[in-house]
């Protein structure tokens, strides 16, 4: 069993320069010949889907501030932009009317992950990205359906299971989580 490296799931979640995504075409396109090679030689092959969150910045943007669960800023070490080492900015806290858009962008990169003939999908929730950002209580301060309780706070966590397990049986699914 082969699982990817963190896949962003649109151009919304990036936070890394140079990472693969699976929200276009050509994207797929470039994944095929990797499931593809992986098939050939008789493994099975995992996509990792991913949403940087707050690990990132906005000169991924176009200048639009990161999104997390909360507006808490990260303190440590800079990140590094397509613009050089810069420091963490206060991401903007996602809109609850926007979550849904973040669910289907999880859905649709699932579809778009068998269609570049992955065997199945990991859902990165773990190690302080964004769906880990509405699973701690430090990082996810919100008093809607996403915040406060346990089962709130993985609520988004649930909602993007049950989504990605439209595109592939749930038997084909995994979820990082990091043991915080």
């Amino acid at each position: 069993l082969v699982i990817t490296e963190a896949t962003v799931v649109s151009a919304q979640g990036i936070g890394w320069s140079d990472s693969p995504g699976i929200y276009t075409d050509a994207m797929v396109d470039g994944w095929k010949l990797v499931t593809d090679s992986v098939h050939a030689a008789g493994g099975t092959v995992f996509l990792e889907l991913w949403h940087c969150g707050r690990a990132s910045h906005s000169d991924f943007h176009d200048g639009a501030l990161p999104v997390s669960a909360s507006a808490i800023k990260i303190n440590g070490d800079p990140i590094h932009t397509p613009n050089g080492k810069k420091d963490h900015e206060t991401p903007r806290a996602l809109e609850l009317s926007e979550i849904p858009g973040l669910i289907e962008d999880y859905r649709r990169a699932a579809e778009r992950a068998v269609e570049a003939g992955f065997d199945g999908i990991e859902i990165h929730a773990a190690n302080g990205y964004l769906i880990n950002q509405f699973l701690e209580s430090k990082t996810n301060q919100r008093t809607d359906a996403y915040g406060g309780s346990i089962e709130n706070r993985f609520r988004l966590l649930g909602e993007v299971v049950a989504a990605v397990c439209t595109a592939l049986p749930a038997n084909r699914v995994g979820v990082r989580l990091s043991p915080n």
